[in-house]
This record gives structure tokens, C-alpha cells and sequence, in this order.
């Protein structure tokens, strides 16, 4: 067994691609749109005569005084198909290989986000405990259903919204970068009226020009991100940023226009993004991320599908450098209080 750089694109892809629940934030394509913001990524690989065990990519996020920290969005991905005893030596083999790296970096700590099925009761070594950076619970259609099962799991009042929308005559658009502002007026919209923190338009507008790839049955081994609009009489009122990969569609950004909320076009929106994905041969679709404490509306538009919730363990730091570490917490405990 032995840890290396993973650079075939195809070699990391099929192996994120074949868990379950597929990771997109974890697939090649997501560590080259990292890149194409400026950020530095790595990638590595557990590996034996038999193919990829493990991998993880993570991003270098820089820090004052030149130093920085690692993050590994949803990741480290293993193939669980092994005891706890292989799991820890494989454990072992990624943290020392990222140790490493982290010395030549400056790092002083891997923030990572483990999957429900990561043993960490098998761990040989102390984790911190951290704020989420992305949600630890979310909701997951099966795509397994017929369009009659998915109707029937769903909320009566969501099913009655879809109705209402394609009653009132709400167009669905699959869309390009070409429509990109559309969607940008209607994220500022949102988040004036939400009170969301928004990325930088960059951020957004990347994710769409980036993944313009085509979407098949039989190819899903690549990411494509795509943008889908609702219409009402010539005007765009809502739009959702979605991604394609390996067996799951995951929601990734929506946003909706104050006026026209009575047409309750975002539900028609996700049937179709639902039906689409199911007819692609996708097994989940990712409504990413539920609270009934920081987000209550949109937890129950999202719970009204009918999905069933995933937990995660949460966000976690392996520290390498305790000093700056103990620093470095300090002072972001001082800016939350400021």
C-alpha cells in the first residue's frame, strides 16, 4: 500500500463516482474550478495492486503571516469495503503523507468533512471539533421511484405548488453562462430579502462556464454544473445552480424574485430537475443542506419533497502546528464576538 499524487482524471473520477452518494466537490473538475479562483489544490491517493483504497483533495487557504490551512471539502473519500484495521492504516498513510505537504506549505491544520460512514471511533489520533463549513444535515430524494411514488412521498402543499406553477403556465429554461446575469439579479434579490451571505459573482458565474459539458445516461463520470431558469411571461423569477456527478444531482444555489412568489415557480423548478435527473439515470437527488434554526423556510420547502435526512459527522480540524492553532482559534473567537 503506498500514497501518491493522483493526476489521471479518469483514474479519480471513477473512484469518487463509485461511492455512494457521490461526492462532486471531491472529483477532478471541482479541484481544476478551485484552481481557475486562484486557489492551490492538492490531490492524493491510498493505493495497492488493486486500485485506489482512499482520496482526498484539499485546497490551500492562506492565513496572515504566511502560513495557511488545508480543506478537504466532503472529504477524504474511502472505499469502505475493508475492516477497521485497513481503514487505520490507511488513515494513517494519508496523514502523515499530508503532513508532509503541510510542512513545505507552512499548514497548520487539514480541516476536513467526513462522510457518515467515516469510523471515527477507530481513529488513533485527536480531532477538533469545528464549525460547519458546509451543512451537516441534508435531505436525499430516491430516484429509484416512479414519478407517481416521488408525488405521493411528497407534502400535500408541495404537490399542490407544482400544480399551481404548471397551471399558471411557469416555463422551465435549461440555461448557459449566457443567462448568467438573470440569475446574479435574482441571488441579490435574495439575499436583500433573506438575509444570505452571498460568494463572490465570480464564484457563481465560474461554476456555470465551467461545466458546460454534456449531460448522458451513460456518462457520468465528469461533473457538469448546470443553471435552470423559471419564466413567467417573458420574465425570469427563479433560478437553481445544479450539478451532475457520479449517482447524485445535488441542488447546489437557487434564488427567487420578490414579485410573482404566488406562482410557486421554485417547486415546479425542482420537479423538473427531478424528472430530468431521473431520466438521466441519476439514483439521488441532494437538496444540500437543512436547519430548522438558521434556515426554517427553506427547510420546510425542502423537507416538503419527501427526501430522507442525512446526517453528517460535522467538520473537523487534525492539527498540525498547535501553537498557531490555539492562536488562530483565538482570534476568530474575537471577530464572532466583535
Amino acid at each position: 500500500m503506498f500514497v501518491s499524487p493522483i493526476n489521471n482524471k479518469n483514474q479519480l473520477n471513477t473512484f469518487i463516482s463509485a461511492q455512494p452518494h457521490s461526492e462532486f466537490s471531491q472529483s477532478f473538475e471541482w479541484g481544476e474550478y478551485q484552481e481557475s479562483l486562484g486557489n492551490r489544490i492538492f490531490r492524493l491517493g491510498v493505493e495497492d495492486e488493486s486500485g485506489l483504497k482512499a482520496a482526498i483533495t484539499f485546497i490551500k487557504v492562506s492565513l496572515p503571516f504566511d502560513l495557511s490551512y488545508f480543506y478537504a471539502p466532503r472529504g477524504p473519500i474511502f472505499n469502505f469495503q475493508f475492516s477497521i484495521f485497513n481503514f487505520q492504516a490507511i488513515l494513517n498513510f494519508l496523514k502523515e503523507e499530508i503532513k508532509k505537504i503541510a510542512k513545505n506549505e507552512k499548514c497548520i491544520f487539514l480541516r476536513f468533512e467526513p462522510d457518515a460512514s467515516f469510523k471515527l471511533q477507530a481513529l488513533s489520533f485527536k480531532l477538533n471539533k469545528t464549525i460547519d463549513v458546509q451543512p451537516h444535515r441534508t435531505t436525499i430524494l430516491d430516484l429509484s421511484k416512479s414519478e407517481e411514488e416521488q408525488l405521493s412521498a411528497m407534502h400535500q402543499k408541495t404537490r399542490y405548488n407544482i400544480r399551481l406553477a404548471e397551471k399558471k403556465g411557469i416555463e422551465i429554461i435549461e440555461a448557459g453562462v449566457e443567462r448568467f446575469e438573470d440569475f446574479w439579479k435574482l441571488m441579490e434579490e435574495t439575499k436583500n430579502r433573506d438575509g444570505f451571505r452571498l460568494h463572490s459573482k465570480e464564484h457563481y458565474q465560474k461554476q456555470i462556464s465551467n461545466f458546460q459539458f454534456l449531460i448522458s445516461n451513460s456518462n457520468h463520470k465528469s461533473l457538469s454544473i448546470k443553471l435552470f431558469l423559471a419564466e413567467y411571461e417573458g420574465k425570469v423569477i427563479a433560478g437553481n445552480i445544479i450539478s451532475f456527478f457520479g449517482d447524485t444531482v445535488t441542488y447546489m444555489h437557487g434564488a427567487s424574485a420578490d414579485n410573482y412568489r404566488n406562482l410557486m415557480a421554485p417547486y415546479l423548478l425542482h420537479w423538473h430537475i427531478i424528472k430530468q435527473a431521473k431520466s438521466l439515470g441519476y439514483k439521488f437527488y441532494d437538496l444540500y443542506g437543512i436547519d430548522e434554526i438558521k434556515w426554517p423556510g427553506v427547510t420546510r420547502f425542502k423537507l416538503g419533497f419527501g427526501g430522507e435526512e442525512k446526517t453528517y459527522p460535522g467538520t473537523f480540524d487534525l492539527v498540525f502546528e498547535t501553537k498557531w492553532y490555539n492562536i488562530y482559534r483565538l482570534i476568530r473567537k474575537i471577530r464572532r464576538m466583535v
